[in-house]
């Protein structure tokens, strides 16, 4: 005989699960004891909401299903944000929570809460098992779900009585049948010679990479696509680590944050070729005045994102990586040299000259200075504000990757997405941006990457104000800076060393980019904060 609590254990290791992060709780407590004696390595978070971010770094450095598990109620709730977070990015996770006993439900009994209807408007997919041996079914189904089509999260509340309950034998299926789930991953031929033709007669062609790119691992074919073509691409913020930020194909971040080349090319542009993007609000404002004089073709995974921002002329639905091979087979095109001479002098005419306040660290030019001093195929993780804008338009990435909440931009994301980067990829330099702010949201975390010995630098910019939002009431509220201020407090330098982790302050470049020689050399986790003045903006 053998329990639900094995059974969900076993599953795990049949899906190759190596790390999972999680909280533990009263109706949970049967799966975590049977994971005790497995070679799974279980971490334990401070917070449940950080469990999902952090399996959303491991599974973004390693591109493969990350795990995430919480107790009922509470613990199910706190980390409904993550799971958010990572339906709006497209990343693929099983969150596993637990439930209350089946024959209670219902009964609002200590710690009941309906996760699976509470997360209906944000996960792929979400399970409530009623029966031990379904167990097995359902983590297939789960894992493939996850991980296939467009990637996202899946949710499995297991109810306590059924990890408790008893079935006769374990047998993990070895394939998935689901009705109505078959995603299409090749483009259709038809479309396919559509976009090429449509490519061969555009004179001002621009690609806009998304993070569909890296999640379908098609990085290397739209690497050979634009060598082959010549066309120059943006990117959205999700797509940040496409193309090394000093490819003189590359021409920045679009959106009212990105780099003003970036948006003249795209508003120029009489041919747009959507890879892998859903260009929401941010990265075009007014999606109807560009395809008033450009073409677009739109490539994506999932046929809901199709046309749903930005009318779209040619649609192929299909797998990033699959769609370019083939295009690739036939295009016979090069972009003509006048436009790509134009979008060079754009490029180099719209490079903007960051403002200096003395006394502070310019985070900008400091930003850009530290990533090139760390090692290639590095991993940042950007939090959101407007540390975030700062480290998407000026971190010049050699081969590494950007992570940050894009869609559903969660304050407190980057140090727990950077712990689990760094268990993904712990031989990589992995460094957490944050404002004082979001720092403040997951610096609990700090004892998680002592625990765990994990060699994560955080960077904490400084400037005792909720930056992006201060910086919108100075724009749209005549200064008037409400519930804005955190005055200076706490001391961070002292609370990363009550934590037994190194720290240091600073107050201008000079001093930042010393501290950071010193910081990217040690083998130990380091806080480094970073004096900004107020007034910065963000871009």
């Amino acid at each position: 005989m053998i329990n639900g609590a094995e059974i969900m254990v076993k599953c795990l290791q049949e899906e190759g699960v190596e790390i999972v992060f999680g909280y533990p709780g009263a109706v949970i407590c049967p799966f975590f004891d049977k994971l005790y004696d497995t070679n799974i390595k279980a971490v334990l978070v401070r917070q449940e909401q950080n469990a999902a971010h952090a399996a959303s770094g491991y599974a973004r450095a390693l591109s493969k299903v990350g795990v995430c598990v919480a107790t009922s109620g509470p613990g199910a709730l706190n980390m409904i944000t993550g799971i958010a977070t990572a339906y709006m990015d497209s990343i693929p996770l099983v969150a596993i929570t637990g439930q209350v006993r089946s024959d209670v439900l219902g009964r609002d009994v200590f710690q009941e809460a309906d996760i699976t209807g509470a997360c209906e408007s944000f996960v792929k997919h979400s399970y409530l098992v009623k029966n031990t041996a379904d167990l097995p079914t359902v983590f297939k189904e789960a894992f493939h779900i996850a991980s296939t089509g467009r990637p996202g999260p899946v949710l499995i509340d297991v109810p306590v009585d059924i990890q408790l309950g008893e079935i006769e034998e374990f047998v993990y299926p070895e394939k998935v049948n689901i009705i109505g789930y078959k995603p299409s991953v090749h483009g259709h031929p038809m479309q396919i010679k559509r976009a090429i033709e449509m490519i061969g007669s555009a004179k001002r062609p621009v690609i806009c990479a998304g993070g569909g790119v890296l999640t379908s691992g098609a990085k290397p074919k739209f690497r050979d696509f634009i060598e082959k073509t010549g066309i120059p691409v943006v990117s959205t913020m999700m797509g940040i680590g496409i193309m090394p930020s000093d490819d003189p194909q590359y021409v920045g971040m679009l959106g009212s944050h990105g780099r003003k080349a970036a948006n003249v090319t795209v508003h120029n542009a009489d041919l747009i070729i959507l890879c892998g993007a859903r260009v929401g609000d941010r990265a075009v404002a007014s999606p109807d005045q560009v395809v008033e004089h450009a073409n677009v073709i739109h490539i994506d995974i999932d046929p809901a994102e199709i046309g749903k921002n930005m009318k779209t002329s040619i649609p192929i639905v299909g797998d990033m990586r699959n769609v370019l091979t083939q295009l690739l087979k036939e295009i016979d095109y090069t972009t003509p040299a006048e436009w790509v001479e134009q979008v060079r002098q754009w490029k180099a005419e719209y490079e903007p000259v960051p403002q200096q306040f003395e006394g502070y660290v310019e985070p900008k030019s400091f930003l850009a200075a530290l990533s090139g001093m760390v090692r290639p195929k590095a991993i940042m993780c950007a939090d959101v504000g407007q540390n975030q804008i700062w480290c998407a338009n000026n971190c010049r990435l050699r081969d590494g990757r950007f992570f940050t909440s894009g869609g559903m931009g969660t304050m407190g994301y980057s140090v727990p997405a950077a712990m689990g980067a760094k268990m993904a990829r712990p031989s990589r330099d992995v460094i957490a941006v944050c404002g004082d702010g979001s720092f403040q949201m997951s610096m609990n975390e700090l004892a998680t990457i002592v625990t765990e010995k994990l060699n994560v630098k955080i960077i904490v910019m400084r400037n005792t104000v909720l930056g992006m939002v201060h910086e919108l009431q100075d724009k749209f509220y005549d200064s008037r800076y409400a519930v804005t201020e955190l005055d200076t407090v706490p001391d961070f330098v002292t609370l990363a060393k009550s934590y037994g982790i190194d720290a240091a302050c600073v107050s201008d470049n000079e001093s930042a980019l010393a501290c950071a020689q010193t910081m990217l050399r040690s083998d130990r986790p380091f806080v480094l904060v970073c004096n900004v003045h107020p007034n910065t903006t963000s871009i």
